[in-house]
């Protein structure tokens, strides 16, 4: 570890500013967090330095040497992927990291004599740090004074209960404050600090499950060993067609059929949904940490509440204090008083806050504390010349068989929050019940339903996403509050009764919807038994009691008023705190699923139709039906543009699992319907209108260099039929995907067969792209693609029938777009 030398620093002032000022020149300051984007340097190397931009960018050097320009567009569209990509991403990039510095964690230091609260990678080495409940800890060192200290240290051990530190304790960066407070200098900070230095194992950080990514990187691997299988076929059965011709022949040739095997913009698209949702979602206040999180909640099918914070605005009043009856007897005055004195405390948790914001201190001098602990459910404190003082769950502190448990439960029944305040003339050394411990008064705390929660957990319930309302509260609190929001919490239950058994525990968890009286690890086992039954799950919550379960969920989800430990575990940040935002997190997710599936049937699709062209040449001993520019008009317009719209436009159909099985169900056989449609355009138009196969080399060697001016036409009308039925099936297969339609889609749609139209129709056009299309050969090669067409929609409505509809996967059924 790092020390301080000889520099004297004070243990009640802290740092100087001069201090602070040299350690930050020598850089000594704390790096700590997750990055919330990657730097501008892998935005590059991510979105250039792909496997198959090395494989387009070799084709187009070997083209460019050929000399045929034209044939080489394809690289144009390379370049401009992947400057979309790094423009789109760096601006990103500038959003999310704002927002994400605008709440960057703090943390509390003592320099020149004064509590100051700074981002944590401000914090220097020595700094003198202030701990309280729901703080991170920011950097290693050695506590100089504990009240009550414990730590969530289950990020480093494993250990789920808090640890509880006394003074001279050496403590460790990435564990959490639970309950207490005290005071250390930080004596190891950035990468020298523990959780720093064991990040990847100790602290057992897992990336977000994106079943989109997943998907496309199988699906990438697929296409890989594809080009390794096609890429040598097609080369040899191109030299050995056109191989007379010269290599420039059979190196465009070949390059067309590789072109079509790569998905040049599928990862592009893929980030760009990613990115644009987390940025749309910032205009709502909702600071997306990973990613993958937008997608993940609309996998989510239960959603487990904290009601304090999330149901509730979790800002509870002081409702009223009764003292109880006549045997348990204790003056009013003294109990307020002895309120006021519990409340007067640094380290208040919220229910103390607000009994002090009602009940003034009488200044009564404290000697000991037992913070709040969710595990005990219950603080105390020891002043001089008084009893002990013991606030908390009345569930906790009476016996089973107090009649005053009738009372709390009338009250909890009518919503309030209920304590218990007891008294005791044993002093409290450790956090243990005194054995003399007598109730003294009932106290009630309200709190306020938040005004969306009805609507919002009525929006969840429609899309069929099951609620469970886990609280530390009474269950019978909880469950009147649920009512209040438009749940049925049926017969609640109190997790103190709960088994341990996993089994039992998943069954219980199954049928029942409200549970009180939850400690953080019963949050997080609930978590795990929903998550055995096959759900996916998000957590919300607040308090660093919900940080476990925030954890280990599929998706946590933090309040911006939370603690600093629970916020730093979730994927997705209210910064405002309004559960209401959830449902717009939700359809963005769904619009980022339904759209990537959309445009990754037209790549496939693409993908299948060139290898089946590739296979059928060779076997029949043809040219390839293509040059590259042939392919590059076609996946512009029915696939490169559509996609980018159609990537982004709306979307709200619900999630159905098997993203990748729907997509190769639907767009290899479709690939296959297109390559077989142009095989048999391309042969039908050779024999019509082509030069046989003998006289091809002497004739139509021109025509493969790409010299559309100096060549036999009769050459490049088989490619010109191909290149029209082509165009019709991916029109086809593009309408299928866009359904169901709106104006901006028929706009769309409209204008690229309008563009297509004009590339055979304009002087300019055929003679770039080297068409020549006589009316018969533009009817029987428009006859050929309406089969192809037909042969897609039967395709379309028999997957509709199975399930594996892209239309159903487009969102036919619930997209409003």
């Amino acid at each position: 570890m790092t020390t301080t030398g000889e520099v004297h620093v004070d243990h009640v002032t802290g740092l100087t500013s001069a201090q602070v000022a040299e350690r930050v020149a020598r850089g000594q300051v704390n790096e700590v967090g997750e990055r919330t984007s990657r730097s501008i340097g892998e935005i590059v190397r991510a979105n250039v330095l792909t496997r198959f931009n090395a494989i387009l960018g070799a084709l187009f050097v070997l083209v460019m040497t050929t000399g045929s320009w034209a044939d080489g567009l394809f690289g144009i569209v390379l370049v401009v992927n992947s400057a979309i990509g790094i423009v789109q991403e760096y601006l990103a990039k500038r959003k999310l990291d704002r927002l994400a510095l605008l709440n960057a964690p703090t943390t509390r230091v003592v320099r020149d004599g004064e509590t100051v609260v700074i981002p944590t990678h401000e914090v220097v080495l020595d700094d003198l740090i202030e701990l309280r409940s729901g703080d991170e800890v920011p950097a290693d060192g050695v506590l100089l004074t504990s009240e009550g200290l414990e730590l969530g240290e289950a990020n480093l051990t494993g250990e789920s209960d808090p640890v509880h530190h006394p003074a001279g304790d050496e403590i460790l960066s990435g564990t959490s404050v639970v309950a207490g407070s005290g005071r250390y200098h930080a004596k190891a900070i950035g990468p020298e600090a523990y959780v720093n230095r064991i990040a990847a194992e100790a602290r057992k950080f897992t990336r977000t499950y994106s079943e989109i990514q997943t998907s496309i990187n199988t699906l990438l691997r697929y296409i890989t060993w594809v080009i390794a299988f096609a890429l040598p076929l097609q080369v040899w059965s191109q030299w050995k067609v056109v191989g007379d011709e010269g290599w420039q022949s059979v190196v465009l040739r070949s390059a067309a059929g590789v072109v079509g095997l790569v998905p040049e913009g599928l990862v592009l698209l893929t980030s760009v949904a990613f990115l644009l949702a987390a940025v749309q979602l910032t205009k709502d206040q909702v600071l997306v940490q990973q990613l993958p999180a937008v997608e993940g909640l609309a996998r989510v099918d239960v959603v487990c509440l904290d009601k304090t914070g999330t149901l509730t605005v979790g800002e509870i009043a002081f409702d009223d204090v009764k003292p109880v009856k006549a045997g348990h007897g204790s003056a009013a005055d003294e109990i307020r008083c002895a309120l006021g004195a519990l409340a007067d405390d640094p380290n208040a948790n919220g229910t103390l806050a607000a009994i002090g914001a009602a009940i003034p201190t009488p200044g009564w001098h404290r000697n000991g504390t037992v913070p709040f602990n969710s595990e005990r459910k219950w603080s105390a404190a020891c002043f001089e010349d008084h009893e002990t003082w013991v606030l908390g769950a009345p569930e906790v502190l009476l016996p089973d068989d107090d009649p005053l448990r009738d009372d709390v439960a009338e009250l909890a029944q009518r919503g309030r929050r209920v304590m218990l305040l007891c008294r005791s003339a044993e002093p409290l050394d450790e956090p243990v019940l005194p054995d003399d411990l007598a109730p003294a008064a009932i106290v009630t705390l309200s709190e306020q339903i938040r005004p969306d929660a009805r609507e919002t957990l009525g929006y969840l319930a429609e899309e069929g996403v099951h609620i469970k309302v886990i609280s530390g509260d009474n269950p019978q609190t909880v469950a009147a509050v649920a009512r209040e929001v438009g749940l049925d919490p049926g017969e609640p239950v109190d997790a103190r009764t709960l088994p341990e058994d996993s089994d039992q525990l998943r069954e219980i968890v199954s049928r029942t919807t409200v549970f009180g009286r939850v400690s953080p690890e019963q949050k997080r086992a609930f978590v795990h038994a929903l998550q055995a039954d096959g759900h996916v799950v998000a957590m919300t919550g607040d308090g660093v009691n919900d940080a476990l379960a925030l954890k280990d969920a599929d998706i946590g989800v933090a309040m911006g008023n939370g603690a600093q430990a629970t916020k730093a575990v979730a994927e997705l940040v209210l910064l405002d705190g309004r559960f209401a935002h959830l449902p717009k997190v939700l359809g963005e997710g769904r619009r980022v699923i339904g759209n990537v599936e959309r445009v990754a049937n037209l790549f496939v699709a693409k993908n299948a139709m060139s290898l089946l062209a590739i296979v059928a040449a060779a076997l029949a001993t043809l040219p390839f039906p293509f040059l590259p520019r042939h392919l590059t008009l076609v996946s512009t317009l029915t696939i490169g543009i559509p996609a980018f719209f159609l990537a982004l436009g709306p979307n709200k159909r619900r999630y159905q699992p098997g993203f990748l099985g729907r997509i190769l169900r639907f767009a290899v056989p479709a690939g296959f319907i297109a390559g077989l449609a142009v095989f048999a355009s391309y042969v039908l138009a050779g024999r019509n209108y082509g030069v046989p196969p003998e006289e091809f080399s002497t004739r139509c060697e021109v025509a493969s260099s790409g010299d559309v001016g100096a060549v036999d036409l009769a050459c490049i009308q088989p490619s010109t039929g191909a290149t029209i039925t082509l165009l019709v099936v991916f029109f086809w297969i593009l309408v299928v995907l866009a359904r169901p339609f709106r104006w901006w889609k028929a706009v769309l749609i409209g204008t690229m067969a309008g563009l297509a139209v004009l590339a055979f129709m304009l002087p300019i056009g055929h003679q770039f792209f080297g068409f020549n299309a006589p009316p018969a050969l533009v009817w029987s090669s428009l006859g050929i693609g309406v089969v192809g067409a037909a042969l897609i929609e039967v395709l379309h409505r028999w997957s509709l029938g199975v399930g594996a509809s892209p239309m159903v996967s487009a969102g036919q059924s619930h997209d409003p777009s």
